[in-house]
């Protein structure tokens, strides 16, 4: 297909995934429109051909999909709905929102773009900046069939794992599941790791031995050799993920469904960020376990 064949594409939100997602975007011949709070977040891609924008806004006036990675709920509710918003400025567009956020905010967010005649779908993604850098995410999606078709092949260029897994929230619902498997595996893969070195054994030789057998993921298996190497550097902010499991949790209560895992996780990460830990990558929660214990 050729570019010119292919829709104009807004990306709003160039953090740690967002520059590699929108990148493999432009990769693929698309047309993109770019909107960063940070405008210096936005050279780099300008420079291979993308348009910067001063506002969401105007990054959507002439897009035919809107696709936005930012941090907060707020923030999404802000870039959708607010003054600059991009429910406003579109016109008949597909707006896929790839942030982590709530399902009843995906809802509102679904509703809202239906009245203004677009198209709308959350779409959040697991993976992390090595899923986002090498186009591997799994990209879980919520919304109308047909929008989910119309969207496939601009997703396809983010992730291969692309599922369409009920209505509008339902791709935010899965993302809390997967956010909750991992703020108890991520405890296990620290646990493991501080009891190797309390027994004296090389941790880089543990990991290989356990990496494939029954203790084998992903968060042993990428997040253990940074934590052998005391590499802390975010590929997921604990913020941010603090932020999920809170929504995770708010989410259980409603469904009067008790998830003690997911409430200890979120304590130990909360001491870390009291600690000023805030920004550093999920696999810090190791430093809660070189603290000397009582």
């Amino acid at each position: 297909m050729s570019t010119a064949a292919k829709p104009r594409v807004a990306f709003i939100g160039l953090g740690i995934m967002g520059q590699s997602m929108a990148g493999h975007l432009l990769a693929a011949g698309y047309p993109l429109n770019l909107y960063n709070r940070s405008a210096d977040k936005m050279a780099a891609l300008v420079a291979k051909g993308a348009r910067a924008c001063a506002s969401p806004a105007e990054a959507a006036k002439d897009a035919q999909v809107v696709i936005t990675m930012v941090g907060f709920p707020s923030d999404v509710e802000e870039v959708w709905l607010g003054p600059q918003g991009i429910v406003k400025a579109a016109h008949n567009a597909l707006l896929i929102d790839m942030t982590t956020s709530s399902p009843e905010l995906a809802r509102k967010l679904a509703q809202a773009a239906s009245a203004a005649g677009h198209r709308a779908l959350d779409a959040p993604v697991s993976g992390g900046d090595v899923g986002a850098r090498e186009a591997k995410l799994s990209i879980m999606v919520g919304g109308e069939p047909a929008a989910f078709e119309e969207a496939l092949p601009v997703l396809q260029c983010m992730g291969t794992n692309v599922r369409l897994l009920g209505p509008a929230g339902a791709g935010q619902h899965t993302k809390m599941a997967n956010q909750l498997v991992i703020a108890s595996t991520i405890m296990g893969v620290c646990e493991g790791l501080a009891y190797a070195k309390a027994a004296g054994l090389d941790p880089s030789a543990v990991l290989q031995t356990i990496g494939s057998g029954a203790a084998s993921s992903a968060q042993l298996n990428v997040m253990g050799p940074r934590i052998v190497k005391g590499d802390f550097e975010p590929g997921f902010f604990i913020m941010h993920f603090l932020k999920d499991v809170g929504i995770a949790l708010s989410e259980a209560d409603l469904m009067h469904l008790n998830l003690p895992g997911a409430k200890l996780s979120k304590s130990l990460y909360e001491t870390l960020a009291e600690r000023g830990l805030e920004r550093a990558g999920t696999q810090a929660l190791y430093k809660y376990y070189e603290e000397p214990q009582s």
